[in-house]
């Protein structure tokens, strides 16, 4: 029986003493696209599910995510996976965990007052339209899409049920959000409506955090 993937705090370490798991994960930082365990198991010489087990260490430890690619075809999903990429947010990580904190510390209501500053900081990332216009539901879920690309969440957009959902694969304050979810994830939420707003855009946001451990859903609904 193979050993369970790592799962400890501080696990990063351990999940990379291995060596065929350190040249899984710079094939992965090096690729431009997300590879299923077949190809990395060409890649690098190994049976697809020894090669399995090496990717779910690194999922475990955070190095690497994974998501589901349909097939150009008929026939199932294949799971793939892609590097979690190091952001430049990171190295607030010990900031935001203290700001989160304190909103919730001090703000009579955290989740909204954090929605708020959600809210001002898409003021700030998203220009006015010129002339402001009505903006149509998906086009502004593109626009919301690509934004949350720039911030770092890896996300992946697609149409369901007459509505835009985007799937967010790595959270630059992931640590942070679960630790403080009323905060983090309020601000997330203010961010997506803010956005919403200042697109002039007739529909409504929400966000549903950790669907998965590693995947927050953001839709977007078109107004009735």
């Amino acid at each position: 029986m193979s050993p369970r993937p790592v799962r400890e705090s501080g696990g990063v370490h351990s999940a990379l003493a291995s060596s065929t798991r350190r040249r899984l994960l710079e094939l992965l930082r090096g690729a431009d696209s997300a590879h299923d365990v077949h190809e990395l198991g060409e890649a690098v010489g190994l049976h697809p599910s020894t090669v399995r087990f090496h990717l779910e260490t690194l999922r475990q430890a955070g190095l690497v995510s994974r998501r589901e690619q349909r097939a150009a075809g008929a026939g199932r999903p294949r799971m793939a996976y892609v590097a979690i990429r190091e952001h430049p947010e990171a190295k607030y990580e010990g900031l935001a965990r203290m700001l989160a904190a304190d909103i919730a510390q001090t703000a009579r209501d955290d989740a909204g007052h954090a929605e708020g500053i959600g809210e001002r900081w898409a003021r700030q990332v998203i220009p006015l339209p010129a002339p402001p216009s009505d903006t149509a539901a998906d086009h502004a879920a593109a626009q919301i899409s690509s934004l949350f690309e720039r911030l770092g969440f890896e996300p992946e957009m697609r149409a369901v049920e007459g509505r835009s959902q985007i799937s967010l694969h790595a959270c630059p304050f992931r640590s942070v959000a679960r630790e403080r979810p009323d905060v983090v994830c309020a601000i997330h939420l203010g961010l997506l409506r803010g956005s919403l707003q200042r697109l002039g855009a007739h529909a409504s946001g929400r966000l549903h955090p950790f669907v998965e451990p590693d995947l927050c859903v953001a839709e977007v609904v078109p107004a009735p």
